[in-house]
Parts: C-alpha cells; structure tokens; sequence
C-alpha cells in the first residue's frame, strides 16, 4: 500500500541506491512460499504511491501544525487538533447531545401464552399500548375471547457468512466475542502476523487470494464434505480501498489452532473461524410466521419461529453478532388455519424508548469506517489518542432504578404490580469531556470544512487521483492549504477565547451570578465578577460532572470544600478539590481519593485508612534519610533506587549500595549531574 512504497523510498533514497540494480517485493505474509514468489516477481518502486503518502502526511501535518497553536491560544494550552482525530471526537460529542436531546416515552407491549395440544409457545401483540389504561382495557377484553390461527406462512430462507475480517470488522468482532478493546486486538494481530499465523493485519480487503480459496476449501471438504464448500470471492464494499493486501486470514487452513498465549489463541481461532466460514455454504432455513386472531377485537398476536434445514457455515462460526440480528424465535407447534387454540397468559410490560447508545471503540471504529475517516492502521492509534487528550473518557455508571408497570392477565383476572429495572449502565463506553466539547463546538464554528464528514472523503478520493498518478501532489496541497491558512490568520485575528461559560442562576447567599465554564485547569463554576472590591469564588468540578449538565443545587454544593473530617496525629484532616482531582489532607500529606468515592461523602475513617496507606507506601520505598538534611532522601522507585534532593531527582551509579550513602557522596552526587525537576524515576545504567 501506500505506507509501504513510502518506506521503500526512503529506504532507497537515504541508503543512496542505485535505480538500476534495485527493486522491490512485496509480500502480506511471512511464509516460504509467499516470500519466494515475492523475490521472482521484483519490481521498480512505485513513485505516485510514494506521492499519495506523502500527501496525506504533510496534509495531515498542515493541519494539526497549524489547528493546534489555535487552540492553544483561544481554548486551553497543550491541546491538539487533527484531521482524524477532531472529527472522531466530533462523532462522540454529536452522539452525546443526541442522548441529552432525547425525549423518553413509554409503551405497554403486550404478550400471550398460547396453547397448542400439549406445546406451549409465546406469541406478541402487533400493536402496543400508549398507557396504562390501554393496556387494562384490553387485557380485561380477553376474558371471553376465543383464539384461532388466522394466518400461518411458512417459507424457506437463508443465511450467509460475513466475508473475511478486514481491521474494522475483526477490532468490531473481537470486542464483542472476546472482549477485547482496539489497540489490543492489533497487539495480538500484529504477533499472530510475525509468528508466520496469519496475512497482514492492517487491511480494508475482504478478497482473498486464488490460493486462499483453494487451500479453505480443501479443508472444508476434508473436514465436513463437500456440500459444506462454497468458495466465494468478495467485493470491497469501501470505495476507498486500496487493496493492497488480502483480507486477514490464516496462512495454513489445516491449523484450526495454534500454539501461543490464550488471548493470541483465541484471536487465531476467530479468524479462522470466519475465514473457513465465508468460504462455506449458506445455512438453509425454515421461517415459520402464526397469526392469531380473536372474536372479541381485531388484534393481532403474531408468533416467530425457525428450524435449521441445513447448517451450512454455522458449523463453524455462528451468527456475525456485530452485524445480523437473530430474530425473536423458538419452537413452534404443528398448527392449521381457522385452528382453535388457548390463551394460558398474557402480559402488558411496561417498555421505554431508548436514546442511541454511546459509541465503543469498536462501533466507534464501525462508523469511522462507514465515514471513510481514517485508514485501517489509524483507527486504534486514532482512538489512543483522543483518549490521551482527555477529549474523550471510558464511561463506568453503574446506572439507576427505575420503575415500570406489569399488568397480568391469568384465570381471568387482571393484577397490575409495579416492579423495577436498572436503566443507564454503562461500561467501557466513550464520553466526551467538557474540553473534548468545547474544542468541537469550536472547530465546527471556524473550521467546519476541517470537521464536515465529507471533507476526508473528498480528500481520500483526491488520494486514489494522485495514487493512479492523476494529479499532482504539491498541486492538492496548494490548493487545499491557501484557504485553509487563510481561515487559520482570520481566526487568530478575529475570534474570542473560548470559555464555554453557561449561566447556572443566582447565589442564594451573596445574590451573584453562578456560571459554570472550562477555566486553566478545567471545568470549574464561578461565583461573582471580579472587582476593585471582590474577587469571584472558585470551585473544581467533580470528575463525574459537566459544565453542560450541572446543576445550581450542585455546583452551590462544591462549595462547602474544603471539608474538616476531624483531627489525626494532632493535625487536621482535610478533603478539597485540586488540580489533579479530590484529595484527602494531613500536614503536608496529600492523598488521591479514589474515583469511585465523592469527596462530598467520605468521612474520617475512610480518610484515616488513605493516609496511612500512604505513609506505609512512603516508608517501605524510603531507603535512607539524614536528619541533618531532611530534604535528602534516598528512595525506591519503580526502575530501581534513585537520589531526590528537594524536589529534583538524581540516577545512582550502577555499583552504589543505596542503603550505605553518606548523606556527603549524596551531594555530591546531585552537584555533579544535571536533575529532573519532577516527579520521574530513572532506569540505572547497567
């Protein structure tokens, strides 16, 4: 691919080889075979390739080189834009304020439980209810009703395997059938493709080579006959791809698994799976629809079922969970039209509508993909680095109850009973930050051409025209950057700082304006204006809470920070809020409540057990101290012993004994090699 032929060179451009005695091979999998023909089929490098890389990169380089500094200057320091990345972010903020848009609203869907000789099976009303009422009346209704078929359909379906994995679709399935997130899925992928397993892992083909089809379907024949086989060629639904690599398969069908550790196994095995499964027949099935009427109403309840004729690749793979949805279905009885049939049951639940769920990173990737932003080897680092921003964090509610309505229709009598469910749990799911946010509302507002999702595939297709040596590269990126720099200087010059300040109401006490807004070191809610006569308060926000969403009562809340818990050691016990997040005070004892904890609740016994955990961690990695000079101290740190004189610290030479230092070799250890003024351990040079 591109990436490829880029590499290839520079290598021939810094190693200053000659044109005529050097050529390049290319190959997507570390086999005898497929090495050997890769050296008898050497060819000259591909320059409009190498061309179309390099446009991508200096683009992408143009616009965080020249977005960020923006940001910096009219958002928060330290912050960063991409082409990719903003509008990855983009997505998870819009999808955000489609779940805080959202208008709940509930429905009765009701069910029966019908009766067919000695087969019980369950069956759902078409219509659901819009109230409560609905629902009793019609249930109520039922008393003297009498049941028949009214309609039975009966018809033959199929269905077929997904093609081979791409990177998109193995990140999507190894989430939801292994767990796994983005980045540790490519870790995996990239030593199953070392160790000689698998094809290349950052691939957006589903084909498969000539030799690929032969080799599955021999296997598949051996294995399971040959009525299971069915080679299949796929085509690339992504316009954009480029193809240069097949999709990820195994390199030897004969090894349905491989020696490794578990998690390397369990990948390998998937992707064998869904290999060998695109190459198999689709499975045949018997779809069974019965419609059953009642003398007493026009409704209907409808029952689904499917019986398995033939299995086909569900052999080996099962249903593509991230793409099929297995219908409501079960066993059902041998049943006529005009046949009458019992009720035993109903039911009318009590059902909510739900927003759009938030993006995981690997639905996340499912629509990037679908967008054309991005290429299979920038979604996982695209993902890690949003993350590492802080534009974007995993979310980890365990949600809250709520109450919902059952009514119960048996031996024809209606009970209604009230029962509970837990609604808003979420688990490893991407939820913008309050930066994250403002850094988009801003970018949408002076670069919306840089955040329009169109924008990445026009410049994709752009891309392919330079690639097929269509265009010139230089030429693309005149174009693009002359009004883009343009839009760069007319922002700097003429747009505000950015504070994403929003209007929570009035203080009680002092009668001033309480305004939630982002502020050097984060969200945070302001009291007052500042004047000659008074200043404003200032208060952090919790981790759990927002500048879009916090409420006055809330933010007067915070407040009442900082909390005295009581005394210890004969000093005072503290909780506040600072740069870094909710801490617990003793002296000059800072300690880190944990983030599962609220700083509004915790009391002095829980602070007491932090404190002391962190004075034990202290003195167990304190190795030497001089009490002549308290600000030196010798301690452990995660690479190794290291010297910390006030707030620098110094390496060790290899062959110290820490414990036996002078508190002498100390400074002059300190005085003779220059310090890091942080809080940094350091490797020991062997």
């Amino acid at each position: 691919d591109r990436e490829g032929e880029a590499i290839s060179w520079h290598l021939f451009e810094t190693l200053e080889l000659d044109e005529k005695n050097t050529k390049r091979i290319t190959f997507n999998e570390i086999t005898k075979t497929a090495v050997t023909k890769a050296i008898q089929n050497p060819r000259k490098i591909n320059k409009a390739l190498v061309d179309a890389q390099q446009a991508r990169r200096v683009l992408d380089r143009i616009v965080g080189f020249e977005l960020s500094p923006v940001l910096w200057r009219k958002v928060k320091p330290n912050l960063s834009a991409g082409r990719v990345q903003s509008v990855a972010v983009r997505l998870i903020v819009e999808r955000e304020d489609e779940i805080r848009q959202f208008n709940v609203e509930s429905s009765f869907k009701t069910y029966g439980k019908f009766q067919s000789n000695t087969t019980e099976f369950k069956a759902e009303l078409t219509t659901p209810f819009d109230d409560e009422a609905q629902a009793k009346s019609f249930l109520e209704g039922l008393t003297h009703a009498v049941f028949n078929v009214a309609n039975l359909e009966t018809k033959p379906g199929k269905k077929s395997a997904s093609p081979p994995f791409t990177t998109s679709t193995l990140q999507q399935e190894a989430s939801v059938k292994l767990g796994f997130n983005v980045a540790r899925t490519m870790v995996l992928a990239q030593r199953l493709y070392e160790a000689g397993h698998i094809t290349y892992m950052r691939t957006d083909s589903t084909n498969l080579s000539e030799t690929a089809m032969a080799g599955s379907s021999q296997e598949i024949i051996q294995r399971y006959g040959e009525k299971y086989a069915s080679p299949t060629k796929y085509a690339t639904k992504n316009a954009n791809a480029q193809e240069a690599h097949e999709a990820i398969r195994p390199t030897n069908f004969q090894n349905e698994s491989i020696d490794g550790e578990r998690d390397e196994q369990r990948l390998y095995e998937l992707i064998w799976r869904r290999t060998m499964a695109s190459q198999m027949a689709p499975a045949v099935l018997e779809k069974t629809t019965i419609s059953i009427a009642n003398d007493q109403n026009k409704a209907l309840f409808v029952a689904k079922g499917e019986v398995i004729r033939f299995d086909g690749f569900l052999k080996v793979y099962g249903i593509d969970t991230n793409t099929e949805e297995e219908e409501q279905s079960g066993l059902l009885p041998a049943v006529e039209v005009g046949q009458a049939i019992s009720l035993n049951a109903a039911e009318s639940i009590q059902r909510f509508s739900r927003p759009p769920a938030r993006y995981t990173e690997a639905s996340l990737v499912k629509k990037m993909e679908e967008l054309g932003i991005g290429r299979p080897s920038t979604y996982a680092p695209t993902i890690s680095t949003i993350q590492q921003r802080n534009y974007v964090v995993k979310n980890e509610s365990e949600g809250e109850k709520r109450a919902y309505r059952v009514l119960s229709f048996e031996d024809g009598k209606v009970t209604q009973k009230t029962a509970t469910e837990i609604v808003g749990a979420d688990r490893n799911r991407m939820v913008p930050t309050d930066i994250g946010a403002l850094v988009t509302a801003f970018l949408k507002a002076n670069f919306s051409h840089i955040m329009d999702y169109q924008f990445t595939a026009q410049v994709e297709e752009e891309f392919d025209h330079i690639a097929n040596g269509k265009m010139q590269w230089n030429e693309m990126l005149r174009n693009f950057y002359q009004p883009f720099h343009a839009g760069v200087e007319e922002t700097l010059e003429n747009s505000g700082r950015v504070t994403g300040e929003r209007e929570l109401g009035t203080d009680p006490q002092s009668g001033k304006r309480v305004i939630a807004r982002m502020g050097r070191f984060g969200p945070m809610i302001q009291i007052g204006e500042e004047t000659e006569d008074a200043k404003p308060q200032f208060a952090s926000l919790l981790k759990n809470q927002s500048i879009q969403t916090i409420t006055l009562d809330q933010a007067l809340e915070l407040f009442k920070l900082p909390r005295i818990l009581g005394e210890y050691k004969e000093e005072t016990v503290k909780v506040n809020i600072g740069k870094f997040g909710p801490y617990v005070q003793l002296g000059k004892v800072f300690v880190s409540i944990p983030k599962e904890e609220s700083p509004m609740e915790i009391v002095l016994e829980r602070a007491i057990e932090l404190i002391d955990e962190k004075l034990k961690a202290a003195a167990e990695n304190t190795l030497k101290t001089f009490d002549e000079r308290p600000d030196v101290l010798v301690l452990k740190g995660k690479y190794g012993p290291y010297l910390k004189v006030g707030k620098n610290n110094y390496k060790l030479p290899a062959n110290s004994e820490p414990e036996k230092l002078t508190l002498e070799e100390c400074i002059q250890l300190s005085e003779t090699q220059s310090a890091s003024n942080g809080k940094k351990n350091f490797k020991r040079k062997k």
